[in-house]
């Protein structure tokens, strides 16, 4: 006999997102399996529930209450699957914390995700957002994943070029939106171990404590000690990280905008255009330290948006436009926000 899902109703998802927002879920899933996803999708009251496929809620904006299922992905299980001549093969579950599998890789002996240390959120999001920090993004070391298909209920593989990966960007935002639940990540950890320690954060940060040949711990450490400083723990204040993605100009654009802002910051990109950091904008906008009513800036890195107490999503969502618009009117650049709003 198939068991009865332990749905939950007008389930609250303040503590399942980090920036705390209020906000309650008509139907609450916890789900530890495929066949629980088989089961929603064979159940007539369910399938036609909108859903919402929640990992660690460190990418999302609640700006309303959710009016369908939330399917909050709590499978679990990390494991070595092979090895060949240039790589040693890891499969983590969706469930499974980021930064825990990160630490866990490291804790091996395998090299490759450690600049990708401290980033909140679950193993399943990861692709979704192709998430990346320091001069190195997830599908530098992604080998495939498995997904359950919500609409056919089939359970299928894709790899790397099938997931079309781009900055902070995936098949999963775009066709795959709303249609698949990531049931576990396989990446591929390179045997040559290459450091990555181009930021100047991350050289200067290893320069304070003389470390001159540094392996994948002494760059997580280091990494993780940055990240310490710069961004505020969501467990005291409600925060998703950056909340802004850093804006791909043209080359013509940059070189204007650095006419009339000698400081600018900006980064080449292979194409020929120009990354330009996002908090830099915001920081010379004035908007650091700044807040709208419980929705603020956070004051040690203009990129960050946080929760001051009791904020509502609508509130944090405000905000960000009020600097969308600031930015535009000063530097002609649009910025996207990273997390999702729903």
């Amino acid at each position: 006999m198939t068991p009865v899902l332990p749905i939950q109703y007008d389930f609250s998802l303040q503590g399942l997102n980090t920036f705390g927002v209020a906000a309650t879920a008509k139907a609450y899933l916890r789900v530890t399996s495929a066949d629980m996803l088989r089961q929603v999708r064979n159940d007539d009251f369910l399938a036609r529930l909108p859903r919402l496929v929640l990992g660690g809620g460190s990418n999302l904006l609640l700006t309303r209450d959710f009016a369908g299922l939330v399917l909050h992905m709590c499978t679990s299980g990390v494991e070595i699957i092979g090895e060949d001549a240039g790589a040693k093969y890891v499969k983590a579950a969706a469930g499974e914390n980021w930064h825990q599998f990160v630490q866990w890789t490291i804790g091996q002996g395998m090299g490759g995700l450690e600049n990708l240390s401290l980033i909140p959120g679950s193993v399943g999001a990861a692709p979704i957002q192709n998430i990346g920090a320091y001069g190195v993004e997830m599908k530098d070391y992604f080998h495939s994943l498995t997904a359950f298909d919500l609409d056919t209920g089939e359970i299928f593989m894709l790899d790397k070029e099938a997931c079309r990966f781009a900055y902070r960007d995936s098949i999963f935002k775009h066709a795959l939106r709303d249609r698949v639940v990531i049931l576990d990540v396989t990446f591929a950890l390179p045997k040559k171990w290459q450091a990555h320690t181009q930021y100047a954060d991350v050289a200067q940060e290893l320069a304070s404590c003389a470390i001159a040949s540094p392996g994948p711990q002494d760059i997580a450490d280091a990494i993780i000690a940055i990240r310490t400083r710069k961004l505020p723990d969501p467990a005291k204040i409600g925060n998703a990280g950056s909340f802004f993605q850093n804006p791909v100009v043209s080359a013509d654009l940059r070189d204007a905008l650095l006419a009339s802002h000698p400081k600018l910051v900006s980064y080449p990109q292979p194409d020929g255009s120009y990354k330009l950091a996002a908090g830099w904008l915001i920081d010379q906008s004035g908007w650091k330290g700044k807040s709208m009513g419980a929705a603020g800036v956070y004051e040690k890195q203009a990129l960050v948006l946080v929760n001051r107490g009791g904020a509502t999503g609508q509130e944090i969502a405000a905000l960000a436009n009020a600097i969308q618009m600031d930015v535009m009117s000063r530097f002609g650049v649009m910025l996207e926000p990273e997390p999702v709003f729903i």
